[in-house]
This record gives C-alpha cells, sequence and structure tokens, in this order.
C-alpha cells in the first residue's frame, strides 16, 4: 500500500535512526517523528547504532556529536562514505557551532538542541530529502512546540549524577561536558549550561576541574529533588 503524506504528516513512510544518549532528547525526537508521521529507532551509542545499520537500512540517521563510546562525526564520516549511501544524514549538538564540522564530516544537514519546534525539524529533513522520495507538496508546517515530560530529563540528570559520583581520573570530562550542555539547553536551564560550558573550558586548558564537577554535582542533585514526583 502506497503511504500518501499529508499536509500535518509530511514525513510519512520515512524511517528514521536516532543515535542519541539522552533520554530528553530521544524523547523529544521521537515525538517530532511521530507528529511527522515518520517511524524512529534509538540507539544510544555507537555500538548499538551499528548493531541497527547491519539489520536496517533508514531513511534518516540523526546523530548526536557526543556519544558515551565515542564521537558522532566519526560515524557521520563513515555512513556519508558508504556505498550504498543513506539518503539523509543529519547531525545534531548542544552547540550551535558545531555545524561546521558536521557539514565537514559529510552531513547532509544540521540540528541545534533544544529540540522542540516541529517545523524546524520537519524542514531540516524536507530539504535535503532526495526528490525521488518526497511524498509531499510544498505547504506551510506548523510551527508547533514538543515538549517531552520531566521523567526523562530526570533519567538524564540521574545518568550524570551517577557518572560523576564515580568518576576516578578526566577520561570522561568532555562527554560529561558535552552531555550537560545538551540536556540544559534542551531543558532552557542557562546556570547549568554556563557550568557546562565552565567545565570544557576548563578542562580544554589543562585546569583543574575538580571545583567545577563540585558544582555541576551539587546542581544536578537539586534539580533532582526539585523535580522528584513529577
Amino acid at each position: 500500500m502506497r503511504i500518501v503524506a499529508r499536509p500535518e504528516r509530511p514525513l510519512a513512510g520515512l524511517t528514521v535512526l536516532a543515535v542519541e544518549d539522552s533520554r530528553y532528547s530521544s524523547e523529544a525526537l521521537r515525538l517530532l517523528c511521530m507528529r511527522s508521521g515518520a517511524r524512529m529507532r534509538r540507539a544510544d551509542c555507537l555500538r548499538s547504532a551499528n548493531r541497527h545499520l547491519l539489520s536496517y537500512r533508514p531513511d534518516v540517521a540523526i546523530i548526536d556529536l557526543g556519544l558515551p563510546d565515542g564521537d558522532g562525526t566519526e560515524l557521520i564520516r563513515y555512513l556519508a562514505r558508504a556505498t550504498p549511501r543513506l539518503p539523509v544524514i543529519i547531525g545534531l549538538s548542544g552547540d550551535p557551532g558545531s555545524r561546521e564540522e558536521v557539514i565537514a564530516a559529510g552531513a547532509d544537514g544540521f540540528l541545534s538542541k533544544p529540540l522542540e519546534n516541529l517545523a524546524i525539524f520537519q524542514q531540516a529533513i524536507l530539504s535535503v530529502l532526495p526528490a525521488n522520495m518526497r511524498r509531499w507538496s510544498p505547504i506551510a508546517v506548523p510551527n508547533d512546540l514538543i515538549m517531552p515530560d520531566a521523567a526523562s530529563l530526570r533519567e538524564d540528570l540521574a545518568h550524570v549524577a551517577d557518572i560523576i559520583s564515580g568518576i576516578t581520573d578526566t577520561s570522561r570530562i568532555a562527554y560529561i561536558a558535552r552531555f550537560l550542555e545538551g540536556i540544559a539547553r534542551s531543558a532552557h536551564d542557562e546556570a547549568l549550561e554556563a557550568a557546562a560550558t565552565a567545565l570544557v573550558e576548563d578542562h580544554r586548558a589543562d585546569r583543574a576541574v575538580a571545583t567545577d564537577l563540585a558544582r555541576i554535582s551539587g546542581m544536578v542533585q537539586d534539580r533532582l529533588t526539585r523535580t522528584a514526583g513529577h
């Protein structure tokens, strides 16, 4: 049966692989895909993404740059050179400045967190979708905002708290900072985002980060307490 895209579901019939470790961002992507008519599968790390790609070929891959087992740009670079190539490869980051890095790696487009605007999401895919895959007519897409529930945000905060409590060296600092920047931007938490940015800057400058980690740990615990029961 041929799937016909309607104005309110312009991505009907497309399959999306979301490579994203944040539960909050993954839930936002799921809601955006659902509203747009696309089907989504999720991989939370590079290893899981590779397992998915061995068994099926999505139409669209949306790949976060900061993953627990490596840099998402490496997967973008690999998929961009693969034959046959996926129809659409899009990079995702909480740092808008990563756009050039993503495009240079071979991505077709870039999405910046927070992921909440339906029109921006749909246009990011439709604008790079091959002509033979488009099942839509040029229309004004809705400018609705999508907000995941607080439970997924709590999962992300708890994940950060667990990593910080068990940290024994600086090997995971870059991952913690990137992950935290993403969820802080998604939650519009400017104070937490600023703390994550300070951690990034101190780590890059090879300065001590113990104070940064202690401050972030306290902020995360405070937010976990405030969102308890939500």
